[in-house]
């Protein structure tokens, strides 16, 4: 593979400057989120005078322990709109992910706040090999999820051009980086391997295609995919990091150069790690869970919110802002199949929905080949039989795909077969092979 340093000259000033700037820089623009969150958004106000704390008395970037944790439950509670910290009308783009009780979690960004996402997303395509006028191959999923615009808009920012694909129609994937010839692919890496698959399929060499760079993301991945990939297609693999609660893809991204771990674009976002159980801050080099406070949105501003995402900060090597290590795990019950997240009680919540079947159920997540899958194992009550208990089967696959987002296959069992337990239900039986 090709040495893809990028000259220094290339990177913003930000991104090698001294860790006495960067801390400035975070301190200046900390102070202005939580005033903009104070003034303008009643959850912020009414939990900051909780906790007994207020924006004047940030004087260091170690006040901000202070200040209460912002959680998923929080945008649900104010759903649709009622974190967004400007007025509706200067909101340009609306996206959502999915959250545990059906309703999405919406989240916001003005003007600025596109321009800011294009910005660090450039610097993550600039950061994993990317250049002008490269040919990015965008099959991450398009629409509310953040993935797909994301990337697009951060390729074209740096000056690439973008085939704006999509996920899915594997066969028409490969058939356009055949004829398109693009040197950058951003896509997850399950399905990277299902489009890998394809190549063998076709009796395509993959080493030969025009890939250079894949940049690969919304879903855990392992240093032994990494490796099957790398060598499988002669191109670097390289991981990107974000979530939309605190702005999309593009908080935090691998440098080509080291790929040992993903520098956090501190500029604009600012990482502590806590103890999961206590809430207290952890020292860098510690495992913890993954807390973010944006430091420059101006329609949703976030104020420590807490990922779940386990992972540890480490010092800066390509660049002289913080790594984080590969995300090692969740400290709550999500399920991230296929890129998109997943919780048990999603499930419930359609399958109270389904004529003819009880609450009793069990998730198994499986490996067929390339891709994860998912299947639902529920009980049928006593007098759904026969028809009716195929149509309950049927009813329920679609209620899955249509508000939860991912195909899956589903079991109707009859009752009293699916697992019980004396204590707390054990939801999620992972079949998946240990890497």
């Amino acid at each position: 593979m090709e040495d893809l340093t990028p000259p220094k000259d290339l990177l913003d000033p930000i991104e090698i400057a001294s860790r006495d700037e960067i801390a400035a820089l975070q301190l200046e623009r900390l102070t202005w989120s939580l005033r903009q969150a104070y003034d303008n958004v009643p959850h912020y106000r009414s939990a900051f005078e909780a906790a007994g704390v207020h924006p004047d008395d940030l004087t260091s970037l170690d006040d901000l322990a202070r200040f209460p944790f912002t959680t998923k439950a929080d945008l649900r509670d104010n759903y649709p709109f009622g974190l967004f910290a400007v007025p509706r009308e200067q909101v340009v783009r609306i996206h959502a992910s999915s959250g545990t009780t059906g309703k999405p979690t919406v989240v916001g960004y003005t003007r600025n706040d596109i321009e800011v996402w294009s910005q660090v997303m450039a610097r993550s395509i600039r950061a994993s090999g990317g250049r002008p006028g490269d040919i990015v191959h965008v099959a991450y999923g398009y629409g509310l999820f953040t993935g797909g615009l994301g990337a697009h808009y951060g390729a074209e920012r740096l000056g690439c051009t973008v085939v704006p694909i999509s996920g899915g129609m594997t066969e028409r994937q490969v058939q356009l980086i055949e004829d398109f010839q693009p040197r950058i692919i951003m896509v997850t890496p399950s399905y990277m391997l299902s489009i890998l698959d394809e190549f063998d399929r076709r009796g395509l060499d993959p080493r030969l295609s025009s890939l250079k760079v894949g940049i690969f993301g919304a879903e855990p991945w392992t240093e032994k995919m990494r490796g099957e990939i790398e060598q499988r297609f002669d191109m670097h693999a390289v991981d990107i990091y974000g979530l939309s609660e605190v702005m999309g893809p593009g908080v935090a991204n691998e440098c080509v150069e080291t790929k040992d771990g993903l520098h956090l674009w501190e500029d604009h976002f600012y990482p502590e790690i806590i103890d999961p159980v206590s809430g207290e801050v952890l020292p860098d080099g510690e495992m913890g869970e993954l807390v973010f406070t944006s430091l420059s949105k101006e329609a949703l501003p976030i104020i420590r919110y807490r990922t779940r995402d386990l992972t540890r900060l480490l010092p800066g090597t390509a660049r002289s802002m913080r790594r984080m290590e590969k995300i090692t795990g969740r400290s709550d019950d999500m399920i991230i199949l296929r890129g998109v997240n997943v919780f048990p009680t999603q499930v419930e919540e359609m399958i109270l929905q389904t004529r003819g079947l009880t609450p009793h159920y069990q998730i198994e997540l499986s490996r067929q080949g390339r891709m994860d899958s998912m299947t639902v194992l529920v009980e049928a009550r006593e007098d759904c039989t026969g028809g009716a208990r195929d149509a309950a089967c049927s009813e329920l696959v679609h209620h899955i795909k249509s508000n939860v987002g991912v195909s899956c296959k589903v079991r109707v069992m009859d009752p009293g077969q699916v697992e019980r337990s004396a204590g707390k239900a054990k939801r999620v039986v992972d079949l998946r092979p240990k890497e």
